[in-house]
């Protein structure tokens, strides 16, 4: 970055690297008439997080010229890389600011083609934005932290505030593929028949000629629950056909469905037909 500056005295400042980011908190003195020029091969985020003396700022590049006042919230600027800005401060005693340059092609990586690569060439001087401003407020935070976080914590913040400042919307959702229905019938007769002993998602995909993580999702898709889900709801089945039958106990059903003993037996049978199996059988019986 090159600058010429006069009116400012530096009293602390604190940097930070992370993944394609230099931060820089600044407090600074300022001198009643102070400003420079700048100009960086990066592009960066400025945020005026404190003012102290009433004044006013002058900030001056090709895009124009803007003046605002500092009230009670930061003020922030995006400034392109390669774009020369004349800055002045009028009135103002102190300030604290942060700086963030960030490297574009790490930009790149992070969000591909969802950025815009039209505004980060285009300058926005002395705006304020509350979630810009409360995560640059964090970011000087864990700048000014005597117990700094691991990296990936200031990396985070500084993805969020690119996001929210660029507006990077979130990528479509992938529509997951489904079954076709042909298919769908197969594996559920399969099911439907072996339904009593345990079933390895492998042996359905295997049906399918699937993979078994592309099964899944592509078994929910169509059938509208988890392949397990509706093993489950085979076995009830089951079971309600065996309940009609006179003899029968619900020890021996459970076991015969595939229930690892009575109380899962009913437990899994109320949560799919939403009574107890001697409750249905009654109410059952009484429609007969």
């Amino acid at each position: 970055m090159t600058t010429r500056i006069a009116g400012f005295s530096v009293a602390t400042l604190k940097t930070r690297s992370f993944d394609g980011v230099a931060a820089d908190l600044w407090q600074v003195r300022c001198a009643a008439t102070a400003g420079g020029d700048y100009v960086g091969r990066d592009p960066r985020i400025v945020v005026v997080l404190e003012a102290h003396g009433g004044g006013a700022f002058d900030f001056e590049t090709a895009a124009g010229r803007t003046r605002q006042r500092f009230g009670n919230r930061p003020l922030i600027s995006f400034v392109p890389a390669d774009l020369p800005m004349t800055g002045t401060v009028v009135g103002l005693t102190g300030l604290r600011h942060l700086d963030i340059h960030f490297d574009l092609a790490a930009l790149r990586r992070r969000f591909g083609a969802a950025l815009d690569p039209e505004q980060l060439e285009t300058p926005r001087v002395m705006f304020d934005d509350d979630r810009t401003a409360a995560l640059a407020r964090l970011i000087a935070a864990e700048i000014d932290s005597d117990r700094p976080l691991d990296d990936l914590y200031g990396e985070s913040l500084f993805t969020a505030l690119i996001a929210g400042l660029f507006e990077v919307a979130a990528p479509p959702a992938r529509r997951r593929s489904s079954l076709p229905d042909r298919t769908l019938r197969r594996v559920c007769a399969f099911i439907e028949e072996n339904c009593a002993r345990p079933i390895r998602i492998e042996e359905l995909a295997a049906i399918a000629g699937l993979s078994p993580s592309h099964f899944g999702h592509a078994f929910k898709a169509a059938a509208g629950v988890a392949p397990h889900q509706w093993q489950l709801a085979a076995r009830v089945r089951r079971a309600q056909a065996m309940l009609r039958q006179p003899s029968a106990s619900l020890v021996d059903i459970a076991a015969a469905t595939g229930f690892c003993d009575q109380p899962h037996f009913t437990r899994v049978f109320r949560r799919i037909v939403g009574v107890t199996p001697r409750v249905w059988l009654r109410e059952t019986a009484g429609r007969c």
